[in-house]
């Protein structure tokens, strides 16, 4: 009889395991454990992220139901209280620099979305995720309330993020900005909102050879000094080469001009500006860049609909930092495996479909040829007990 192996099991092949021992030794995480080490503390939030359990209490009762199936695994039960004490003390980075190991096989499979040009392209922003003050006293951001930020440079072309940063919620998106070091390819194009309106990043940009898009404020100082494209049409009412800001402004951007472009938005009746240093690309181009600026919104929202990331299994900023890096953690697998398996559905149809079979002994494959409606006859064809979950 051929013996298949859990989903669970499956899915924790894809980690990098010796990679995540060299980070565990760097941090000498598990020096002195005896009963959860890193790597089970990992097995276990990771079958919370998938099953969307909320309490420490869930996670122990549902490894208390699958005992047999946990010993295969090599972990055994994990109380709660062990599990709470390693969110807060076990170092957080040892998750991060999983994520991003991960991240670097994920590149390497990813398919391309395919645009008029063949510049890279990235979108920057932040999403809030709300604490209660007097249960995360770290994470003050005003005087009743509590909040943490994660800072996302997401690739467009292939929808996984190059970039994370978390941070308490008092600290301004540009101000992350500007202590990131992006190491993109000279050409590419990373496009913002007005939030990070600083001529001096744009300026150190600029010297990178990176192009921006942005939208621009309307207290915002332009003076045009040329036109970069005098043909206009219904669409694009303007293409002009200018100069921003008062004079400050203009010298820690060392006098440089940009381009600011007008669109016609003609379904929702608005005029829409953008500034950009690229001259290359096409006034109907730059808008596009900017439209694709939704993605990353598309992203935060997902993740927070289907990420176990706005309640939390501890209050130390340490576990808070944790259960959100195995939540990437989580998301990146889900997207390697997609890509990998070329999965044609979506991935949010793949994280359901995992969610219901995480613990049965059933061919990874087999799985990714259903669909959500089919899934339970596999399960039934597991066994009997199986169908009735």
């Amino acid at each position: 009889m051929t013996y298949t192996s859990t989903i669970l099991s499956q899915l924790l092949n894809f980690l990098p395991k010796h990679k995540f021992q060299s980070f565990v030794g760097q941090h000498q995480a598990d020096k002195h454990v005896r009963r959860l080490d890193t790597w089970n503390q990992l097995v276990a939030l990771l079958y919370a992220q998938a099953t969307g359990k909320d309490s420490l209490r869930e996670i122990e009762t549902g490894l208390s139901l699958h005992q047999s199936t946990w010993y295969h695994l090599g972990v055994g039960s994990v109380a709660r209280s062990t599990l709470s004490d390693a969110n807060t003390r076990r170092n957080y980075k040892i998750f991060e620099k999983l994520f991003y190991e991960l991240l670097r096989r994920c590149r390497d499979i990813t398919p391309q979305r395919k645009f008029t040009f063949k510049n890279g392209l990235y979108s920057l922003d932040a999403t809030i995720i709300g604490l209660c003050l007097s249960s995360f006293k770290w994470a003050r951001c005003s005087r009743v309330k509590g909040a943490l930020k994660i800072h996302t440079l997401l690739n467009n072309r292939t929808a996984i993020p190059e970039l994370l940063n978390i941070t308490e919620g008092k600290v301004s998106d540009i101000a992350v900005a500007k202590r990131l070091s992006f190491n993109l390819e000279k050409g590419s194009i990373i496009v913002f909102d007005r939030a990070y309106i600083d001529y001096g990043w744009w300026n150190r940009l600029d010297k990178e050879g990176l192009f921006f898009v942005s939208r621009t404020k309307t207290t915002l100082r332009i003076d045009i000094v040329g036109q970069h494209n005098t043909e206009v049409n219904g669409y694009v009412l303007a293409d002009d080469i200018v100069m921003c800001g008062e004079y400050q402004g203009m010298k820690k951007y060392e006098g440089k001009t940009m381009r600011r472009i007008k669109i016609l938005d003609k379904e929702k009746g608005q005029i829409f500006e953008y500034l950009t240093n690229n001259f290359e690309l096409t006034a109907e181009e730059i808008a596009l860049i900017y439209k694709e600026r939704w993605q990353i919104e598309l992203f935060f929202k997902w993740i927070k609909q289907n990420l176990k990331i706005k309640t939390f299994l501890g209050t130390s900023k340490n576990a808070v930092l944790t259960q959100i890096w195995i939540a990437m953690i989580y998301y990146l697998l889900l997207a390697y495996i997609k890509f990998q398996t070329k999965f044609r559905k979506s991935l949010l149809e793949l994280t359901r479909m995992v969610r219901e079979v995480l613990l049965n002994r059933i061919n990874l494959i087999d799985l990714l040829s259903l669909s959500t409606r089919t899934l339970h006859k596999l399960k039934a064809r597991e066994g009997p007990q199986l169908a009735l979950f």
